[in-house]
């Protein structure tokens, strides 16, 4: 590659993003929103149990990180990002405009293939609930990875509402098994 190239972060990528960049900033991309739409059948999951994970679906706005990869870097880059996300190909590697504080640049960003077995947006709270509370997958329980995402979007000062409000129907969840489980 001949140029510099522009890599969009808007889960995990944000804070451990796993390759050398020259710089990173806040981002903004339209047409998108962040949402845990993917069924997780390894990282956070297993093929009998799924869990959940993150997915750039279409629809709404995501605020995120862009990184500046070097040209030199390009291609280790976007090798290292396909064996990361592309692991059972429920993503589309896609050239997506952002907007930065200062410009606007094209990215790459992973976005979900709604037509994937995996792909499950749309669900209603209370199953994603279910599907939160029992995914562990070989990277861990997917109630962690959920709370490690708010907490570092709240680090980054990055709003989202529907996962604050996702982190707090798994907390209520949480709250009412254990009095649940006494009365029975």
């Amino acid at each position: 590659m001949n140029a510099d190239l522009w890599v969009f972060g808007y889960g995990s990528l944000m804070w451990n993003p796993g390759f050398p960049h020259l710089e990173a900033q806040p981002a903004l991309l339209r047409g998108y929103h962040r949402s845990f739409c993917v069924r997780s059948i390894r990282y956070r999951g297993t093929p009998d149990c799924p869990g959940l994970v993150l997915g750039l679906d279409r629809g709404g706005a995501c605020r995120g990180r862009a990184f500046r990869v070097a040209a030199e870097n390009a291609e280790d880059v976007l090798a290292y990002l396909e064996d990361r996300e592309m692991l059972h190909r429920v993503y589309e590697r896609r050239s997506v405009p952002l907007t930065l504080p200062d410009r606007r640049i094209t990215a790459e960003a992973f976005v979900v293939d709604r037509s994937h077995r995996n792909y499950c947006g749309g669900l209603p709270q209370d199953q994603l609930v279910d599907l939160i509370l029992q995914g562990e997958g070989i990277k861990g329980p997917c109630i962690d990875y959920l709370l490690n995402t708010v907490a570092h979007l709240d680090d980054m000062g990055i709003g989202d509402c529907p996962l604050h409000r996702l982190r707090d129907a798994v907390k209520a969840r949480l709250e009412t098994a254990p009095r649940q489980a006494a009365q029975a």
